[in-house]
């Protein structure tokens, strides 16, 4: 198995995983990124979000090779679209998942990138 390969299936394995998060050990945490300008109730966003984590995980991992390329874009819009959350964790000094102060709390707004270009990389012809 190739490298690209490992990374798609690690990214899977990401996504399915945070999705487990949403759905029970982290939900707590999860709500302080969801922003107030969300019209859903934050618990609800939150599963809703845990359940699209893991469906695209699995569809990361399941996909046929032909198909990768557009579900690597899919991961990277969801991985985009979630980005105000990290920013309203920021702009409202949100405590979460060990992000205390203002400085961490900046500092993760840098890892969507990363983790968009995870997707489109690892999932590319």
């Amino acid at each position: 198995m190739d490298a690209k390969n490992i990374s798609r299936l690690a990214l899977g394995a990401f996504l399915i995983t945070a999705g487990i998060g949403h759905l029970t050990f982290a939900r707590k945490q999860f709500q302080a990124q969801v922003p107030e300008w969300v019209p859903l109730d934050k618990d609800d966003t939150v599963v809703y979000s845990g359940i699209a984590e893991i469906l695209l995980g699995t569809a990361v991992v399941a996909t046929p090779k032909k198909h990768r390329k557009t579900m690597g874009k899919f991961v990277a819009g969801f991985f985009a679209a979630v980005l105000p959350g990290n920013i309203a964790q920021y702009k409202n000094r949100k405590d979460s998942f060990g992000l205390n102060t203002d400085n961490e709390r900046l500092a993760r707004l840098f890892m969507q990138a990363p983790l968009i270009l995870w997707a489109l990389k690892s999932t590319d012809d």
